[in-house]
């Protein structure tokens, strides 16, 4: 076997004796060769053009090019070049033949060595399959126990939650047997809930055989518990019917404690529910109806009496003095039938507890009926309040609210409907339809909507009756006998003042609460008094009475509506407009009682358009009318003074009256004065001309008193 060292040798030896056996460029370059006079014929030209485009930019061949050297001389010299670079690499190759021989011998051992591991990792790799194998085997039986172990935990569990929820302590028998009902009793009831529907939902359960032994014991369980808490129930329930009991306070302190008890039966023993649900609606129904009922006969004690049938706007007085007599009487121990007085103070106190009828009858205390109907309601609320809450919790029931209060309903309803059939009082009645407006908003506010349908039930109750007493007041109006009612005194007729008072009444009760159909009413109100005042006011034999009657009733009217409501609405601006122009008609005539022939004159004569057809005046008809103006016109104005204030109720309105008539007078007298100017020769008159200064000074005099 040759070594690598002598077949280095040998082959360096061989390219030595024939350099050309071993030069594969010399053979290419050979192969490839130009001669002097053309190509080889077998030389394929393909492709050539190609070749010299892209070696056109080659620095080497651009060199040579330019040189001009031979392509064959210049092959030559790299084929000598890159023989001599091989023949250095073989000596280098022999200098370290030592060196390749020790490599080859090192990568001898290393083959034998990678050969030895190479059947250890084969063998090693057989038996980590081997072990893959039995770990995967391992790991499924691994998931498997751990499936079983769960199963086992949740068939455990269920078990046990079975064994739980289906076995009956004695502890238990002996708690729902002879226990007292209390707190721990009725926790024991929610378990033995728990326990009947447990064997009552689940299918699975009802077939097993545990079941056949626990379900009769469980059954007479539920029977004595169902009982035993009826019975305790009832008792509770009697407690209700004890006199002076606080039905409140017993079911917030003991019932509500209870509650459970109603649950428990309404699940497992809806027969006894139902005994327990009615007991308790028969109970409180006689109750509250009783109390209701006593309440109401104690309010009626404390009624006042306001108004009757005859008390209407237009009916005749029976005597002179009735007015006062009966406004005396009212100062003193009522209200006034047509004028609110203090009884609009009731609408302040919407919120004020109920009264207490005992106690305000023992301090004499009388009160009118709407009072009494806004206590009675008050207390409705309240109760009903409570009582609503109550069953909505106790119960869970709103129908057993209904069920309770159809008594006490019943009961105030037929208080309500007795006392509406002979109630004249419309002052009352509205504020009574004000309060039930409230009190709906009460409840509103409150959210509890148990009372909304009987409320509404009691305004459309009263709303009837309230049209049904205006219109008695407006027929009084209307057919009122007006010879009877007329009095020879131009001072404010008592109709009219009912009218004012009854109409400020009800435009201050409607101010808030703007109904409109009660605004068209008060304006067909207001028509028929006041064709019943100008019937009145011709009665009067002279024009100047009939506008002092109309001027004070007009001003009584319109103090009247000011007083209770600063708005009055269209009522006001009617009456306003009436006074001002009979005010004017009563200036008129004044002016004319005393001094009549001036104002004639001025109206006629005093014209200053001297180019119509009235002929201008002269110094003999000014002369008259100017000293008899100088002579009494202060005395003439004293009695105007003094008639004034005889005429007029309302001192203010009269000094107003005086102080427009001698305006008027002034202005008349300006007239005639600048009349007696332009007149020829009417500078003879200036003596007895008074100046308007001085007027003016006697005009202020009568201003101060005012």
């Amino acid at each position: 076997m040759s070594s690598p060292a002598g077949d280095l040798q040998a082959s360096a030896d061989n390219f030595a004796d024939n350099p050309k056996s071993g030069s594969t460029l010399g053979t290419l370059i050979g192969d490839l060769s130009i001669e002097d006079d053309g190509f080889v014929d077998d030389v394929s030209l393909n492709g050539l053009e190609d070749e010299l485009h892209d070696f056109q930019n080659n620095d080497d061949i651009a060199k040579i090019l330019a040189n001009g050297a031979k392509l064959r001389d210049y092959t030559k010299g790299v084929e000598n070049n890159v023989r001599q670079v091989e023949l250095e690499s073989i000596q280098d190759y022999i200098k370290e033949s030592d060196n390749l021989v020790l490599l080859h011998d090192q990568i001898r051992d290393c083959d034998i060595i990678l050969s030895q591991m190479e059947t250890m990792l084969s063998g090693f790799q057989a038996e980590i399959g081997s072990i893959s194998s039995e770990i995967k085997s391992l790991q499924e039986k691994s998931m498997d126990m751990g499936l079983k172990l769960k199963n086992r935990k949740v068939a455990e569990s269920n078990l046990a939650r079975f064994v739980e929820d289906i076995i009956v302590s004695p502890r238990m028998v002996d708690l729902i047997v002879d226990g007292e009902v209390n707190d721990e009793y009725l926790r024991t009831l929610e378990i033995l809930s728990k326990k009947i529907k447990f064997t009552e939902v689940d299918p699975m359960v009802n077939a097993s055989i545990a079941l056949k032994d626990v379900q009769p014991e469980l059954e007479r369980l539920r029977q004595k518990a169902v009982a035993k808490v009826f019975e305790f129930m009832v008792q509770k329930l009697y407690a209700l019917r004890k006199p002076k009991t606080n039905i409140q306070i017993l079911q917030q302190s003991v019932l509500l404690k209870y509650k459970y008890i109603v649950v428990f039966l309404k699940e497992h023993g809806k027969e006894i529910y139902n005994e327990v649900r009615s007991a308790y609606i028969d109970t409180l129904n006689k109750v509250l109806s009783a109390h209701f009922r006593v309440y109401i006969q104690a309010l009626e004690k404390l009624q006042q009496d306001i108004a009757n049938s005859n008390d209407l706007i237009g009916v005749e007085a029976r005597s002179g003095v009735f007015v006062f007599s009966r406004g005396k009487e009212n100062i003193k121990n009522r209200s006034s039938v047509f004028a609110l007085g203090d009884r609009l103070n009731i609408l302040k106190e919407i919120e004020q507890p109920a009264l207490i009828p005992h106690i305000a009858e023992a301090n004499g205390l009388k009160f009118p009926y709407e009072a009494l109907f806004r206590s009675l309601h008050k207390l409705l609320m309240d109760t009903a309040t409570s009582e609503y809450l109550f069953c909505d919790e106790f119960f869970g029931e709103d129908s057993v609210f209904y069920e309770i209060f159809s008594g006490p309903f019943g009961v105030i309803d037929e208080h309500t409907n007795t006392f509406l059939t002979n109630c004249f009082d419309a002052n009352g009645l509205m504020l009574m339809i004000l309060i039930i407006h409230q009190h709906q908003l009460i409840m509103s506010r409150r959210r509890i909507p148990c009372l909304d349908s009987f409320l509404d039930k009691v305004n459309i109750s009263l709303w009837p009756r309230f049209k049904m007493v205006f219109d008695m007041h407006l027929g009084s109006l209307r057919n009122a006998n007006v010879k009877a009612l007329w009095e020879d005194d131009v001072h404010p007729h008592y109709v009219m003042r009912r009218y004012a008072e009854f109409t400020a009444s009800l435009v201050h009760l409607n101010h808030e609460y703007g109904d409109g159909q009660l605004d068209l009413n008060l304006e067909r109100l207001r028509m028929a008094a006041d064709d019943l005042l100008s019937k009145l006011a011709r009665l009067f034999p002279k024009l100047k009475l009939q506008t002092v009657f109309l001027i004070n009733n007009y001003d009584m009217i319109i103090s009247i509506l000011k007083e209770a409501n600063a708005d009055g609405g269209k009522t006001l601006v009617y009456f306003d407009e009436m006074l001002k122009t009979n005010t004017a008609v009563f200036v008129e005539e004044l002016l004319l009682e005393h001094f009549s022939p001036l104002i004639k004159f001025v109206k006629t004569r005093a014209s200053e358009d001297s180019s119509g057809s009235v002929e201008a005046p002269t110094v003999a008809e000014v002369e008259p009318l100017v000293k008899d103006f100088s002579v009494r016109w202060k005395t003439a104005i004293e009695l105007m003074h003094k008639n004034v204030i005889t005429s007029f109720s309302n001192f203010l309105c009269g000094m107003e009256i005086l102080k427009a008539a001698l305006t008027q007078l002034l202005l008349y007298y300006t007239r005639l004065s600048e009349c007696a100017k332009r007149i020829s020769g009417g500078s003879s008159l200036n003596k007895d001309l008074v100046s308007i200064s001085s007027i003016l000074y006697e005009i202020k005099k009568y201003s101060r008193t005012f």
